[in-house]
């Protein structure tokens, strides 16, 4: 057995004439492979730091500039202008150097303060470049000249070969926009929402506001983005995310799917052991820095800080706040299977487990049968229900002893693995398995996932597999981004024999998985047993619906010379009208990495042009040329909208800080309390595919992915979540509240899709007329066809 190997590794025997001592030969190999693999991940680790230091210059470079300066000591060339001969008399220590031996030191030193020079004038070049945005608001394929000739500039300065995080200080600070534009666009966009006597309410409120507590807030904020690297960010995290002490469960924590229609093995072992070992080697690419940034238009880079801690990162529950507790080079794994807790070691003799070993190690847990250990059944629950007693039950029961050490290890791991016991995934033959499916992702059974961790991996007996994420570290296209090089790698480099088991051969001397042990009290079983009472009760509240819509896609949408997404918005907007009668504040999430440590900015969806549409769909009397015509206006505004989100612009976040400011400084403002006490009943968000370059759609349709998905925002409110795949397939996560009178996620979801289809049936109108105009034109000479 491998326990009995690992105990014999190293022994000893006590004689007369002294201590025999025996070790393993195999003990001592492992020990010493382990000593170089980290000497080698450190000199990795710091070629990259200094390749990311210098960019977008290299190393090389500085060679080349200091072998420039020493031939012009050969050609009595001064092109330093006398810097040379300056820093030749203020060397220390001049007297015990040789004329020569002092040239050549002022000389290189002069080099090197050159290259540095050049490297910041090169680098805050850059920066300026990317502080243009005009790019952003040219219509699709019609790009300027001027826009032409700036994307060769960054080019030029963005050097070769860039790592993840070589562009991290070119890229701009995040703009606090005017407190007059932001509360102009604010008016606009609840106008539609808000009757005449309302609006001049609100009207008053901000022009108060911006009259007179306005301007004392925008100094301290405009102060912050000079100071910090980004105004938003930080207070987002704090205060949105970890300040919360409501359940993260289901209100905060979001989900990804597997590949819809493909499941590369049924063997749920072989399984797992392929996905974790393909998120090892994307974790040491990420600790390296070599993945390739992501970048917009080819060019323009997007900031990578979130991805810094998507990995051995644990959110810690705290009595008034949370905090994130990220580690380094956290070497286990903790798996969950029918109520115990296991931990697996990643590596060995000094390198990642094969798949196949990994395979090996979850088919033991799989084949265990020991019965959980009083309280650890449910002891998840802790993390699925409020916070504050969760933290006090973490101070008061976990603090010391096993209990401790078993906590420890779980929230010190690389993530956590829950091996299922139930099938899950998409099946076109069962009407709801997609609902049942994102239920399980999102919340489980409450307590077989770590909502804490940065993320869950789950692993179902069918081979399907998906994610639980923890929401305050990151946002969802940077788990996408790892989501999408882990599904590529698994089915199209690891693969599986005939038999459904990982490559490899299988090392049956690996040490078994350890099981972690607790000593739960009869006190502390309750507390469990009330978190997982509110935790079951918020989960059972979820009613989820999930659909494919294959009528048709992004290409024809795309022929229409229309944005796909403003074309989901504003059929959610019509949705959402036919379903309640009334139009509603509406949360669409927009990206602002293009700023340094840029996270999110909300699109408000709901506009006048929005609603002007609406009501024109839904007026008899309406002409589809009209129809049409409102159409193609709001879309464009939706576009807009969207585009100053993007580029800093946005309405909320500002809104948000003014009202943080406010309250540090310990001003009343009504007009912000209002503002921020709106509730969001329509919240959407759009999955991005970001690395097309890694599966070829069009070679391999099947494998695509169904995106992810997240809980209701509001009470009485839908959450929405869509991806559009390839160039015909919509899928859409619609999540609201069973308790909700008005809410029905099924009913939602066939609103959408009959209004998708109605807006698509104006264009389909319009392109049949102008077939027929165009016939008219066709007239025959000689027997041919000519317009």
């Amino acid at each position: 057995m491998a326990e009995a190997h690992q105990a014999v590794a190293f022994q000893f025997t006590v004689r007369p004439d002294g201590v025999d001592v025996k070790l393993s030969q195999e003990v001592i190999k492992n020990i010493y492979l382990s000593g170089v693999t980290a000497w080698k991940k450190k000199a990795i680790r710091f070629k990259n730091g200094i390749l990311t230091g210098v960019y977008p210059a290299s190393p090389s470079s500085w060679l080349i500039v200091v072998i420039a300066m020493m031939s012009s000591l050969y050609t009595h060339i001064d092109p330093s202008l006398g810097m040379i001969d300056a820093i030749k008399e203020s060397l220390p220590f001049k007297d015990s150097l040789s004329v020569q031996a002092r040239a050549v030191l002022s000389t290189i030193l002069f080099a090197t303060a050159l290259w540095l020079f050049f490297i910041y004038l090169m680098r805050y070049t850059l920066k300026a470049l990317l502080s243009y945005h005009g790019w952003v608001f040219e219509s699709h394929g019609k790009m300027r000249t001027s826009t032409k000739l700036w994307l060769i500039l960054v080019k030029m300065f963005s050097g070769r070969r860039p790592l993840l995080y070589s562009f991290q200080t070119a890229l701009p600070r995040l703009p606090v926009p005017r407190v007059k534009d932001t509360i102009q666009r604010y008016l606009e966009s609840v106008r539609p929402l808000l009757d005449k006597e309302q609006y001049n309410q609100m009207e008053i409120l901000a022009r108060n506001f911006e009259e007179t507590e306005a301007w004392q807030l925008q100094r301290y904020l405009i102060l912050k983005s000079w100071w910090g690297t980004n105004y938003v960010s930080d207070w987002w995290e704090e205060y949105i995310y970890l300040r919360s002490r409501s359940p993260i469960m289901v209100n905060s924590n979001f989900y990804i799917m597997d590949l819809l229609y493909v499941t590369p093995t049924h063997r749920q072992a072989a399984r797992a052991g392929n996905v974790v070992h393909a998120m090892l080697q994307y974790r040491r690419k990420l600790e390296r820095g070599e993945h390739a940034p992501l970048r917009a238009l080819g060019t323009v880079p997007m900031c990578s800080t979130q991805m810094e801690r998507m990995f051995n990162t644990t959110r810690i529950p705290g009595i008034e706040t949370d905090i994130v507790q990220h580690l380094t080079d956290r070497k286990h794994l903790i798996v969950y299977h029918k109520g115990r807790f296991f931990q697996v070691w990643l590596y060995i003799g000094g390198r990642h487990l094969l798949p196949s070993e990994l395979e090996t190690q979850f088919l033991r847990i799989l084949n265990d049968t020991s019965e959980p250990q009083p309280g650890e059944l449910k002891l998840a629950a802790l993390t699925a229900g409020d916070r504050v007693p969760w933290a006090r039950a973490r101070l008061k029961y976990f603090s010391h002893g096993l209990n401790k050490v078993s906590l420890d290890a779980i929230e010190s791991a690389a993530f956590f693995l829950t091996l299922d016991e139930e099938p899950q995934g998409y099946d076109p033959s069962k009407v709801n398995s997609l609902d049942t499916y994102a239920k399980s992702l999102l919340h489980g059974k409450c307590y077989d996932r770590w909502f804490d961790k940065s993320f869950t991996l789950i692993s179902y007996p069918n081979g399907k597999i998906g994610v639980n994420v923890e929401h305050s570290w990151a946002d969802a296209p940077i788990v996408g981004h790892m989501w999408e090089y882990v599904l590529a790698k698994d089915c199209f480099h690891l693969g599986y024999t005939e038999e459904g088991h990982c490559k490899g051969e299988v090392n049956r001397d690996l040490p078994s998985p350890t099981r972690l042990k607790w000593q739960i009290s009869a006190e502390c079983q309750n507390v469990i047993e009330t978190s997982y009472m509110l935790a079951r009760q918020l989960a059972d509240d979820v009613d989820f619906h999930g659909y494919l819509f294959t009528a048709f896609g992004k290409g024809l949408i795309k022929k229409c010379r229309t944005s796909p997404d403003a074309f989901i918005q504003l059929a959610l907007q019509l949705a959402q009208f036919r379903n309640h009668g009334v139009f509603c504040l509406t949360y669409e999430s927009s990206m602002t990495r293009m700023f340094r440590d840029g996270r999110t900015e909300t699109v408000r969806s709901c506009t006048s042009e929005a609603v002007a549409f609406v009501q024109a769909m839904e007026d008899p009397g309406a002409t589809n040329a009209h129809r049409l015509a409102l159409f193609r206006k709001a879309a464009e505004k939706h576009q807009n909208m969207y585009r100053l989100a993007m580029t800093g612009s946005g309405i909320d976040r500002h809104l948000f800080c003014l009202y943080i400011v406010s309250k540090y400084l310990g001003v009343e403002s009504p007009f912000l309390k209002k503002v921020l006490s709106e509730p969001w009943k329509l919240s959407t968000s759009q999955t991005p595919q970001q690395q097309l370059n890694l599966v070829d759609i069009n070679k391999f349709p099947k494998y695509v992915s169904a995106g992810g998905g997240f809980g209701p925002v509001a009470d009485n409110g839908y959450g929405v979540s869509y991806i559009i795949v390839g160039e015909n397939l919509f899928t859409f996560h619609i999540s609201s509240k069973l308790s909700s009178p008005d809410t029905d996620s099924t009913r939602f979801g066939q609103h959408i899709r009959k209004a998708m289809i109605d807006i698509q049936a104006l264009f389909m109108q319009e392109n049949d007329k102008r077939v027929v105009e165009n016939k008219k034109y066709v007239h025959l000479e000689n027997g041919k066809k000519h317009m």
